[in-house]
């Protein structure tokens, strides 16, 4: 059986088809699964979080038109992971996410003084302005990395590039985003 396109698949959706998750599934799923693996330890919450990004899929499209869909659908995966993690975070810890949040804490303020959400959405501009001053392959590297949680073996083997040729590129990566956070007044 041949796998329909996004807009296909999103058509499905616009009729209200149940057809449309069993298309999502089977085209994007294991992204998905990845996405929330990524950042999960615990495969029943990893499948909870997958079922769950295709609700949510339901309950969004429409009137939502995704493009790209993949990004789309493996956003909500990882909202929903992040928040799964945060309530199991005070039961026990996950080391890989806690790792990358660990990489990441010196060079974005986690407990900064963000009082409103202007704020939050200035510092969250500011970070979209550092990537938009990277090479497409470090903002690759730089998003896969902290936004999909993706390991650095994983990075390695995406690029061709070494494991440890990763983790230096990406620990200057946090350098060069920590000098920009403290030019913007962001980290003292």
């Amino acid at each position: 059986m041949t796998q329909l396109d996004d807009s296909g698949i999103i058509d499905l959706f616009f009729a209200r088809s149940e057809q449309a998750i069993e298309e999502l599934a089977r085209k994007y799923g294991p992204a998905v699964k990845k996405t929330a693996a990524n950042i999960l330890s615990d495969r029943l919450d990893v499948e909870e979080c997958v079922n769950d990004a295709y609700l949510g899929c339901w309950n969004s499209i429409p009137p939502q038109k995704p493009n790209p869909l993949v990004s789309y659908v493996c956003k909500i995966a990882r909202n929903l992971a992040v928040n799964r993690y945060h309530t199991n975070r005070a039961k026990k810890r996950n080391g890989n996410y806690d790792l990358i949040l660990d990489e990441l804490e010196e060079s974005i303020p986690s407990d900064m003084d963000v009082e409103t959400e202007a704020e939050a959405k200035e510092l969250t501009a500011a970070i979209n302005r550092f990537l938009l001053t990277l090479s497409r392959e470090d903002r690759f590297l730089f998003v896969r990395r902290y936004f999909y949680a993706d390991s650095v073996s994983d990075l390695a083997a995406l690029t061709g590039d070494s494991a440890n040729r990763i983790s230096v590129r990406l620990f200057r990566l946090r350098g060069k985003l920590k000098k920009t956070l403290v030019k913007e007044g962001y980290l003292v």
